[in-house]
């Protein structure tokens, strides 16, 4: 295990504890805030198609900005969890063609759509325990999105990669391997920080 990796846990560790103690209330107004700075967002006001997520447990809420997004017309796909830990996407089609998956997620019912459907994504919300001043994100050692943000680069693709956090999460530092890669937005209950414009700005 590197220095980084170390660390990396140590973190994870600390801000999930964290997560664990935040009550109903606190995360049901997080979930409210971040649908209504979502869809004031430059980045998504003008996006055909978003690649997002179900939150789960005491993430950041998203399932009423994802309702909200589909419900102004725009296409949500949705991940699913393939067994190398690769995600597949699906169109979000409402909350009622949601099926339980492993690890205890959600995930679209309808036809897959493979791997490269991502590379369709004008914007792209990706999950995560914290963001540090550079923009560089730390999640949940998965692997899973690295393989997103690769797989973006090779097609030479460059959507807008927003991250939605509690308050507490953007932090001064996030230790950083040499395969992450920066986002664009952070958005909390508390506003929008962006790293680097990424499309019109608001």
């Amino acid at each position: 295990m590197t220095p980084e990796m170390s660390e990396k846990a140590v973190l994870r560790a600390r801000l999930l504890a964290a997560r664990a103690a935040l009550d109903a209330e606190t995360l049901a107004e997080t979930a409210a805030s971040l649908a209504r700075s979502g869809l004031e967002l430059a980045e998504l006001a003008d996006a055909s198609t978003v690649a997002a997520y179900v939150s789960v447990g005491r993430e950041p809420g998203t399932r009423a900005l994802l309702d909200a997004l589909r419900a102004r017309g725009v296409r949500v796909l949705l991940p699913v969890l393939l067994p190398d830990n690769d995600l597949d996407w699906a169109v979000y089609e409402g909350p009622d063609r949601l099926a339980r998956a492993g690890r205890g997620l959600l995930e679209p019912v309808g036809p897959r759509l493979g791997p490269e459907a991502v590379c369709g994504a004008d914007a792209v919300l990706l999950p995560g325990l914290a963001v540090d001043a550079r923009g560089m994100r730390l999640g949940r050692g998965g692997g899973s999105y690295d393989r997103v943000l690769a797989r973006l680069a090779r097609a030479g693709k460059d959507p807008a990669l927003v991250v939605l956090l509690h308050a507490a999460e953007v932090v001064a530092r996030v230790p950083e391997e040499p395969h992450d890669h920066p986002v664009h937005v952070v958005v909390t209950p508390e506003g929008v920080v962006r790293f680097r414009t990424a499309g019109p700005t608001a």
